[in-house]
Formats: C-alpha cells, sequence, structure tokens
C-alpha cells in the first residue's frame, strides 16, 4: 500500500503532509509525557519486527499479494502513540533507504498507515477485545482491528488518489477496498497469532502500560530475543515472499493509473527495491534485510530515547 511517487497531485500531497505532520507531533509530545524509558527498547524491537514482517509478501489472490501493515501490533504492544513512531520510522526507512513508497507521498503513506491505520485500529482493538473475557478477547479483538486498519488505510488510499483526479471514486473504492479485505484477513489473522505467541511466552510485555502494569525494566534477553526474530524473517524467511504485486499495484495495473507513477524517484535511495546496485541474488534479499531490520531497530530506539533522556520511571 505504499503510494509511489506520481501517483498523487501537488494539492493532496501536501495536504497529507500537513496532517501527517500534525498527528505525528501529537503522538511525539503525547510520548514524551507519558513514555516510560523502560519501554524503549520494545519500541525498537516493534519497528524491527515490522520491518520484517512487511518485507514477507503473502498470496491473497490471483496474481495478488499483501503484507502485514503491523499498526494494530505496534499499538497492542507499546500503546497507539507509540505506534505512530514506530510505524513513521519504517516508513521513513522504507522511503529513503529502499524507495519504497514516494518521497513526495511519504505523508500520505504515514498518514495511511502510521495514523489510520495505527491508531484508528487501536480504537477498534480496545472496543472489541472487551466482548470477550482475557486472552480470546485479545485475540478475536486483534485479529478484528487488523482487519479494519488495512481497509481503513485503504479507503483513505482510494480517497486521495481519486482527489488526485488520477482514476474515478466510484472505481477505485471498491477495488481498492474489495482486494484488502482480502489482504486485511491476513494482517488480521497474523496480528493475533503473534500477540498470541507473545502471550504464552512474554505475557509481561503486554502487561506494560504507559500509566500502569509491570513497573520492572524490560530485560535484555527480551530485546536480543525479539531482535533475532525479526532478523530471522527478514534474512531466512523473506527471499522466499511472493513476487507477485501487492493490492496498490495490481489495482493501478487493472483500473489504469499505474502510469502516473514517477519515472524517476524524487530522492534516489541507496537500495531501490531491497537490491544492492540493482543487483538481485541468494545472498542480496537477506543482506538488505537484516540491514534494514537493524536500521529500523536503531531509528525507533533512538527516537524513543530523546523522548525520555533522563525521565525516572
Amino acid at each position: 500500500m505504499h503510494i509511489p511517487d506520481g501517483f498523487l497531485d501537488l494539492p493532496t500531497a501536501v495536504t497529507t503532509g500537513v496532517m501527517a505532520a500534525t498527528g505525528v507531533g501529537v503522538a511525539l509530545w503525547q510520548a514524551k509525557r507519558t513514555l516510560p524509558s523502560r519501554k524503549v527498547p520494545l519500541l525498537g524491537v516493534t519497528a524491527a519486527f515490522v520491518f520484517a514482517a512487511q518485507m514477507l509478501n503473502f498470496p491473497v489472490a490471483a496474481g495478488t499479494s499483501g503484507h502485514l501493515v503491523g499498526g494494530v501490533l505496534a499499538a497492542a504492544l507499546v500503546g497507539p502513540s507509540a505506534a505512530v513512531i514506530v510505524m513513521t520510522a519504517v516508513l521513513v526507512l522504507q522511503c529513503f533507504l529502499f524507495q519504497d513508497g514516494g518521497v513526495s507521498a511519504l505523508g500520505a503513506n504515514i498518514f495511511n498507515m502510521a495514523i489510520v491505520g495505527a491508531v484508528g485500529g487501536y480504537v477498534v482493538y480496545e472496543l472489541t477485545r472487551r466482548l470477550a473475557v482475557g486472552l480470546r478477547g485479545m485475540v478475536l479483538g486483534a485479529a478484528f482491528a487488523g482487519w479494519c486498519s488495512t481497509v481503513l488505510a485503504a479507503v483513505c488510499c482510494a480517497g486521495e488518489l481519486a482527489l488526485s483526479g488520477r482514476v474515478a471514486w466510484r472505481v477505485v473504492l471498491p477495488a481498492m477496498g474489495g482486494v484488502h479485505m482480502l489482504i486485511g484477513i491476513g494482517e488480521g489473522v497474523i496480528t493475533a497469532l503473534v500477540l498470541l505467541a507473545i502471550a504464552r511466552a512474554r505475557p509481561e510485555l503486554l502487561e506494560i502500560t504507559m500509566d500502569g502494569g509491570s513497573r520492572a525494566p524490560l530485560q535484555a534477553g527480551v530485546v536480543v530475543l525479539g531482535l533475532m526474530v525479526a532478523l530471522g524473517l527478514a534474512m531466512f524467511v523473506s527471499p522466499f515472499a511472493s513476487e507477485w504485486p501487492d493490492g496498490l499495484e495490481r489495482v493501478a495495473e487493472k483500473v489504469g493509473f499505474g502510469h502516473f507513477a514517477a519515472e524517476q524517484p524524487v530522492i534516489a535511495a541507496p537500495m531501490p527495491d531491497y537490491t544492492i546496485g540493482g543487483m538481485k541474488g541468494v545472498w542480496v534479499t537477506p543482506l538488505v534485510g537484516g540491514i534494514g531490520t537493524l536500521a529500523a531497530f536503531v531509528l525507533a530506539w533512538l527516537l524513543a530515547r530523546m523522548l525520555t533522556p533522563r525521565k525516572a520511571d
């Protein structure tokens, strides 16, 4: 769902950029007031996992693939404000390092996936997980919220394309909504399974909240283990990900607005399309995946550390 350069006109790109900057600013302000320093490493691990998971495209229909967005998963682990920071770090990294999403559309991508996807999905998660008691409610709420977050982000993307005059609203809405309803099933299932695994193995990660819960610092072993899992996905699983186009690419191809994509990016990335020097091979994807995963961890950790420089818990 990463919008490339050229898909949005200037007014839409500027408007979504302002909205994204406002949303991220509010998230930073809220996190600075409430984010405990003990939670800083978890933001880094969450960013690393989301980056790695987004490399794992899975087939959802003939010729179409999808991947985890991760907004609800991040919000369930670190809270909605911190999730916006995590998702923004991942999207900025993908844009400038790997040319995954255009620089001119970065505001729209952050608004769709980091704000609407994470915060909107978290609202659904909080409402629906109370319908059942305990772990069952959390799993069911996460599954439904993951599906909703994907569809909500896709609807916003469709509106931005329509406002840009690239495709008619009556055409792009059912096309984007339909394919992302399928992708959202995968999002919901993966989100629920990951949270279930965490609840079984490390329940304290789900008990730490902004204003209460566990007061113990996050153990270094948990951080290292989480980072190793993310690196394992990026380096050893991503080479086998589906090469079919994702939902947005397939819709652009199907309804005929793919030609609006810019021939040259606004800013060239050092590893475009997750390659090195244009090369692809058995060793390239694991290397690039490992670099990106570590970079996501460091970037999110630094952002969180800057928000809590000397705060006592």
